[in-house]
């Protein structure tokens, strides 16, 4: 089943169960795959590469609003982001921890031959391209940032 289908899926099931907070989130998945389909320069299909693409943006954007409400002291509003991005999180694929993506980077370093900051630029486009939806873009600069040092 395709991330679109079970999306939908989960939608129906959530109005069941009356999970508003579940619902919202999985109805702002909704709405920005059907933005995605609908896009001028896309051919009317939604691949998981691109679905996990966008849920990364999503759970990053609630995790930033959540993080500016707190400093307004709206402890209510920064919950309710959290939420959601908790929901958006359960249909990401398995993140993965530090080391193994450490030992990744070191393997691509030795395969583009980088040896100082200067080659970054082609140590991060590989390490993007192969950690896509495994790890955190910023979590990876940092990472090929200590390596390259």
């Amino acid at each position: 089943m395709s991330l679109p289908e079970q999306v939908d899926k989960d939608i129906k099931a959530a109005m069941l169960a009356h999970e508003t907070v579940r619902l919202a989130a999985l109805r702002g998945i909704k709405k920005e795959f059907l933005e995605a389909r609908t896009a001028k320069n896309s051919n009317g299909e939604l691949t998981d590469e691109t679905a996990v693409k966008i849920l990364q943006k999503m759970v990053k954007q609630r995790k930033e609003s959540a993080a500016i409400f707190q400093g307004q002291d709206r402890a209510d509003l920064a919950e309710n982001e959290l939420a959601e991005a908790g929901v958006i999180e359960a249909y990401l694929p398995e993140q993965l921890d530090t080391e193994k993506i450490e030992a990744e980077i070191r393997k691509i370093i030795d395969q583009t031959g980088a040896s100082s900051m200067k080659d970054m630029g082609k140590v991060m486009g590989a390490a993007s391209k192969t950690l896509a939806g495994k790890a955190d873009g910023k979590v990876i600069s940092d990472i090929v940032k200590k390596l390259l040092a």
